[in-house]
């Protein structure tokens, strides 16, 4: 009995390590194997093997009528832009509404995970959209990762009807900076010029709209030309050049109530203003008896005062993030060329000295790069450090010019414009790769693209 006895206490003992011994092996996975399954993706990854990403359409609890359409065709409008989205930038392979099946409300927190594998998708996107009883919808979005069954991520997001879009565009950002690491870009907008007309008179308009081209509206009515529209940093207004009875004025248009006023005027050919990261003041060029020089005004108006003064033309001027330099264009050497300053017009020097001319600088939210338009035959967008090294053409089309950069500076948009009398000019994307191009659609021609900051 004894024997008995101390045999059953070493069986229970035995028992006891071994459960202790699987407790450390399961601690130890639940730390450690996710870490080292992490799905993430890499934005300079060239070999085009995109991540797949099963996006099925967001499910409701009951389909309520909104003033945008009922809950459930939302649900089904939001994934296919959060799709899309996803698609444009270049990473990743979505498997929108239109080709996985539809989930049901209660699988948003529990997923179907048995399932996902066999569409060969390693990501799972999956929300909702609910009447919130106030005229307003809550939308949610969840990330998960199909391998681990495990949530990555979740958003939610209290909007108006007519907001819907925007609810896809932040929940893409959240997928987006979540498996890249990086800044989201998706939910901002983008300021452009549309064109209309024959060539000898071309009508061109101040028009804005989302970053996919969707929500498209015109801010002025052609009856003036329009050039070159940059944003301020805060996004609340729009800062562009206009010939008035010739005459050209700088104006800043107010978004949100849609005014707007002159900031400087001139007889003299005036170009390219610019805001300051700061919003106190407009970078811009002017050329007074031949001789074009860049200038800076308050944003409230006022006395200019002239940065450059050499021989030639000094024109395209726009600041580093930080405000405390300005990249732009001059000739002076004989060819256009970049040349970087003080922001005060101190400390001038040439960065370019490739073949070909350079022309259109803008500097990089991020500060590591600068955009500019190589012209060498074709015209075509570039990089290259503000040092001016590590020079890297991204397109080559006939005509690609006038780069303006994503608010987390991965991505460039310019404006192409086709061979021939009739040429048309569009916009278009492409990421820092220059594996990834995209255009974006306009009801008119579009030339000038300026990328808005992400909205708050």
């Amino acid at each position: 009995m004894k024997q008995l006895g101390a045999m059953k206490q070493f069986g229970a003992l035995k028992r006891r390590l071994l459960a202790l011994a699987i407790g450390l092996i399961a601690s130890t996975l639940a730390v450690v194997e996710p870490a080292q399954a992490q799905l993430s993706v890499d934005v300079t990854d060239e070999s085009g093997n995109d991540m797949v990403i099963a996006v099925p359409g967001l499910a409701t609890p009951e389909s309520v009528s909104t003033a945008a359409g009922s809950t459930d065709a939302l649900g089904r409008q939001i994934g296919e832009v959060i799709a899309a989205d996803l698609r444009g930038s270049g990473l990743f392979k979505p498997l929108g509404p239109s080709v996985v099946r539809a989930i049901v409300y209660p699988e948003v927190t529990a997923p179907a995970f048995d399932y996902w594998p066999g569409t060969g998708a390693v990501a799972l996107v999956q929300g909702f959209v609910r009447d919130n009883r106030d005229g307003r919808l809550m939308v949610g979005c969840y990330l998960y990762d199909v391998a681990l069954r495990q949530e990555l991520t979740r958003q939610g997001f209290l909007i108006a009807p007519g907001e819907w879009r925007r609810a896809a565009h932040k929940c893409a950002d959240a997928i987006y900076a979540r498996l890249t690491g990086e800044s989201p870009f998706f939910d901002s907008r983008i300021a452009y010029i549309a064109e209309s007309g024959p060539k000898n008179r071309r009508i061109k308009r101040l028009a804005i709209m989302d970053s996919d081209g969707a929500n498209h509206r015109f801010l002025t009515n052609g009856q003036s030309v329009v050039l070159t529209p940059r944003f301020s940093p805060d996004y609340k207004q729009i800062v562009y050049l206009s010939y008035v009875e010739r005459r050209p004025r700088i104006y800043v248009y107010d978004i949100g109530t849609g005014r707007q006023r002159v900031v400087t005027e001139s007889a003299n050919p005036t170009f390219a203003p610019r805001i300051s990261p700061d919003g106190r003041f407009i970078l811009y060029s002017m050329a007074v008896n031949g001789n074009t020089d860049i200038y800076r005004v308050p944003v409230g108006g006022g006395a200019s005062t002239r940065l450059t003064n050499s021989p030639g033309i000094d024109i395209g001027g726009s600041y580093s993030p930080d405000g405390s330099r300005i990249i732009f264009e001059s000739d002076r050497s004989g060819s256009q060329q970049l040349y970087v300053m003080n922001s005060d017009g101190s400390n001038q020097r040439r960065i370019s000295f490739g073949g070909g001319r350079y022309a259109t600088p803008e500097w990089s939210p991020r500060g590591d790069l600068i955009a500019f338009t190589k012209i060498a035959g074709n015209f075509r967008v570039g990089v290259m450090t503000p040092d001016g090294g590590g020079e890297r053409l991204l397109t080559n089309s006939w005509q690609d010019e006038a780069p303006s950069w994503s608010p987390n500076g991965r991505v460039i948009q310019f404006f192409r414009t086709s061979q021939g009398r009739g040429g048309k000019s569009s916009v278009w994307q492409v990421d820092l790769t220059g594996t990834n191009e995209r255009r974006i659609p306009t009801p008119l021609d579009g030339s000038d693209p300026a990328w808005g900051p992400l909205l708050p």
